[in-house]
This record gives structure tokens, C-alpha cells and sequence, in this order.
């Protein structure tokens, strides 16, 4: 007798009747298309050198040569901006890869195992998830100093038990499904069942989650750096510009300080609606 294993469309189809792109999710995709592609090219399309000082045309206005002006210190905005898009992005990056493995691996142990293991894992994560994430990094980089690092590992584990709680949930309601009892019947380790088949079904889930943990990984990397406690002061990031341009906005030239400001939110806007659209989607799809 052949066993008929039935397994949900994982990755292969995320579409569903009624699903179509509305505006806004289409220009916060777009959006989201010109943050990365700006960092990536950044090198190239910087007009100035972004750490090259001229204080005898600090704080001027916009200009044909400076198009976005230039800050307290003589320094062109469009160059920083553009280079700060590297280091804007990197950070909630790292976040996101950090807390997305580590929290599937422990949200698939704990769901899969259960018992004293299920019960261990899932106290350490809420004990994490009850500390701030923002204390956590302030205090890991009193302890190890100012750079990206730092914070971007304390952020990691603060934002590890969203992905576990959302994978444990996932992969207990995947296990209870028929098709992965036939495959243990046909001998399938739990390790190639849950790399094979769980985890690619609940991948659309865990992604559209992570795409959201993006941005609000960036607006809490940009607080840091706006503190001062992120990365050094002559790194280009849009949070320590926004520092930097304080002085600016105190001799009534806020241009320095609004624009890295204004692309802050407007990436984590965009990232935000994207990752809420995916999920919706999904939702739909297994609705």
C-alpha cells in the first residue's frame, strides 16, 4: 500500500484568492528595494567622502555640491546618509539572523522533545523576555564598549523568545498533523523530519516575523547610537548623525538631524508593513 503524505505548500505558494498587492505595501516594498540597494552601492554613489571635514562650511544650506547640505563638523549629509545605510542595515541584520536561528532551534527542541526540556527552555526564554532589551544592550555595552557588536548580540538574545515562542507554537501544531506520523512510521529521524518538513511549512511564518523584528531592531540600534552608545562617533548611522546634528538644530539648522531622522522611520515603516503584509498572506493562505 502507497502512504499519501500531505504536507502544507510551504515556501512554493504564499499566495491566496484576494491577495492582491495594495499601494502602500507596494511602495513600502519599493522603498525597502532603495534602502538596500543604496547600501549595498553606497561606495559608489557617495558624492563626497563622508568623514571629510570642513568647518570653514560647517552647517551650510543645500547646494548644487551638497545637495542635502552639510553638518556642524563640514561634513556632507548625502555622503553620510548613504554610507549610514550600511550600518543602519547591518546591525538589525545581525539581530534578526541571531535571534531567528537561535530561537528556531530552541522553539523546535522545546516543541518537538516537550516534557522537562520543553519546560526548561521555555522558563529561560520568558526569563529573557521579561528583561527590557534596550537595559540588556545598555549594560552590555558598559561592560564591552561603544561599537556594533555589543549591542547587536544583547538585542539578538532580547528578541530570541518572540522567534521561540512563535516556532514552538508552529511546530506543535505541525507535529500533530498526519503526514509527519507517516513519516516516523517509515523510520525518518525527528532531525530529517524537522529539517526536511517542519521547518520549510513554518518557515513564510517565522520569515514575516523576522521581517518585522527588522525594524524594530533599527529603530532600537538607532536609539542606542542616538545616546551615543552605539557605534563610534566617525562611523557613518543614520541614529548617531541624528546625535550629531543636535548642535546643528541648536543654531537653527536641522536639516543634518531631520533627514537621517525622517529615513529611520520611514525604513521601519516600510519594513513594518511589509513584514505585517507577508503575514497576513500567510494567514490567509492557511485560513
Amino acid at each position: 500500500m502507497t502512504t499519501v503524505l500531505t504536507r502544507r505548500p510551504g515556501l512554493a505558494k504564499l499566495r491566496a484568492p484576494g491577495s492582491g498587492r495594495s499601494p502602500l505595501h507596494l511602495v513600502c516594498l519599493g522603498l525597502v528595494g532603495l534602502v538596500v540597494a543604496a547600501a549595498l552601492l553606497a561606495p559608489w554613489l557617495a558624492p563626497h567622502d563622508p568623514n571629510a571635514v570642513d568647518l570653514g562650511g560647517a552647517l551650510a544650506g543645500p547646494s548644487a555640491e551638497h545637495p542635502f547640505g552639510v553638518d556642524a563638523a563640514g561634513r556632507d549629509t548625502l555622503s553620510r546618509i548613504l554610507l549610514g545605510a550600511r550600518t543602519s542595515l547591518l546591525g538589525p541584520l545581525g539581530v534578526v539572523v541571531f535571534s531567528t536561528l537561535a530561537g528556531v532551534a530552541i522553539g523546535t527542541a522545546a516543541a518537538w522533545r516537550g516534557g522537562w526540556l520543553d519546560s526548561l527552555l521555555s522558563r529561560a526564554t520568558e526569563l529573557v523576555f521579561a528583561f527590557p532589551g534596550m537595559l540588556l544592550a545598555v549594560l552590555v555595552i558598559s561592560v564591552y564598549g561603544e561599537g556594533l557588536l555589543a549591542p547587536v548580540v544583547a538585542l539578538g538574545l532580547a528578541y530570541l523568545p518572540y522567534v521561540s515562542r512563535l516556532t514552538r507554537s508552529l511546530v506543535l501544531a505541525e507535529r500533530a498533523r498526519p503526514y509527519v506520523s507517516a513519516y516516523q512510521v517509515q523510520g525518518h529521524s525527528a532531525l530529517q523530519i524537522c529539517l526536511r518538513h517542519i521547518l520549510p511549512n513554518i518557515a513564510p511564518v517565522v520569515l514575516a516575523q523576522s521581517t518585522i523584528n527588522f525594524g524594530y531592531a533599527l529603530m532600537d540600534l538607532a536609539g542606542l547610537s542616538f545616546l551615543g552608545l552605539g557605534v563610534p562617533p566617525l562611523t557613518p548611522d543614520w541614529g548617531r548623525m541624528v546625535f550629531d546634528g543636535q548642535t546643528a538644530v541648536q543654531h537653527g539648522y536641522p536639516l543634518s538631524a531631520i533627514l537621517p531622522c525622517l529615513f529611520v522611520v520611514l525604513t521601519v515603516v516600510a519594513f513594518n508593513v511589509v513584514g505585517e503584509r507577508w503575514a497576513d498572506r500567510v494567514a490567509r493562505r492557511d485560513g
